[in-house]
């Protein structure tokens, strides 16, 4: 005893010792957690910084092109809701790429899912005219969600029946159904009187989807942005809380062992990509009903690409799709005031977003690379 009392007392930290790491249980519960977080933040910030580079290659001050999109976006309360109107189909779009990635997939038809879904809420708009106006866009939306659908699905059902990759065949579903869209409105449904721009006819004023409003205060944002908030609140609970959702990740985590385990992979596979497709027949659905009014070559107007990219930034996650899309809507937002305050292209919004992406692509590969993220 005298011995082990003689023995000095050494405090963690003091010299010649290494502190004691923090608990493991903590950082297994927050070390994943904050990497999901700080990696694609740091990912966005690296993008910035090329943007800047970008920008000053082209003899204009980085920080005044920064201030510029942060006014266009979020300086007054009319830019922020141009951001609104902007962000609802992202979230959509989003998850039709989000979803299918939880079964391993890499979906990219997200602009094609779009144009039919459009297509097909207009075909049941001017089909139900005189139905009451909330129950006309309910069959609107079905019908954009099943046109949507189905056309994701039909990418799904080549990757699970005749082994066609799912990227490839969904990348070319896209022009596909652009031609379908410019071959309708330009035969069967054209109206006549439109001339300048061939667009099917219109939907009734009557059925069309509205704007925000709370009592005597209306908003320039129309209710497709509720579609998209409460679609991945939503999915995020089917995959994250059900039955199904557990079986979609074990899928996409190892298929030859869900099959094994006598899992139904086909089935759940189709389910998740109809899912995913109805997602971006919405959104077409919300850009006819509340935006264009009828069916025309503006429904291809870029925005389920752009939701390839919030979903991968936002890593898949339904939830974090909501942040994301406001971020690239607001960018989205500002290419207007980049032409005419710098003199910059319109398309530099795009150099941003394929930076974005490129940076977002490159930073999956540090994903478990970090020691201080590991327990």
């Amino acid at each position: 005893m005298a011995e082990l009392s003689a023995t000095p007392s050494v405090q963690p930290g003091s010299a010649g010792l290494a502190p004691l790491p923090a608990s493991p249980r903590l950082r297994r519960a927050w070390g994943p957690a904050f990497e999901a977080i700080l990696i694609p933040l740091g990912a966005i910030l690296l993008a910035l910084v090329l943007f800047g580079l970008f920008c000053k290659a082209q003899g204009q001050d980085p920080f005044k092109v920064y201030a510029s999109i942060y006014k266009a976006s979020f300086g007054s309360w009319f830019a922020f809701q141009n951001t609104l109107m902007r962000t609802a189909p992202l979230m959509l779009t989003a998850l039709c790429t989000a979803l299918p990635a939880r079964l391993g997939m890499i979906v990219i038809g997200n602009e094609g899912a779009l144009v039919m879904g459009g297509i097909g809420a207009v075909i049941a708009g001017l089909a139900v005219p005189a139905w009451p106006h909330h129950l006309a866009l309910g069959f609107m939306a079905l019908s954009g969600i099943v046109w949507g659908g189905l056309w994701i699905s039909l990418s799904a059902g080549l990757r699970q029946y005749r082994g066609v990759n799912e990227t490839i065949s969904s990348l070319l579903l896209n022009y596909i159904s652009i031609a379908i869209l410019n071959h309708l409105v330009n035969g069967p449904m054209k109206d006549p009187t439109s001339l300048n721009k061939p667009s099917s006819f219109p939907i009734a004023e009557e059925i069309m989807l509205g704007r925000i409003t709370f009592g005597d205060f209306t908003m320039r944002v129309h209710w497709g942005l509720a579609f998209g908030l409460v679609a991945c609140v939503i999915l995020w609970f089917l995959m994250q809380r059900t039955t199904f959702g557990f079986q979609a990740r074990f899928i996409g985590a190892n298929p030859k062992a869900a099959r094994l385990g006598g899992l139904p992979v086909n089935r759940t596979t189709l389910i998740t990509c109809f899912l995913a497709g109805g997602c971006a027949g919405v959104a077409g659905m919300v850009e006819v009903a509340a935006v264009h009014g009828r069916a025309n070559e503006s429904l291809a107007a870029g925005f389920g690409y752009a939701g390839i990219l919030v979903a991968f930034v936002a890593r898949f996650h339904p939830l974090a799709i909501v942040p994301v899309s406001l971020l690239l809507g607001g960018i989205l937002a500002s290419s207007g005031i980049l032409q005419r305050a710098h003199k910059l292209p319109d398309s530099t919004s795009l150099v941003f977003q394929g930076l974005v992406f490129l940076v977002i692509l490159f930073s999956d590969s540090l994903y478990g690379r970090f020691k201080i993220f590991k327990p």
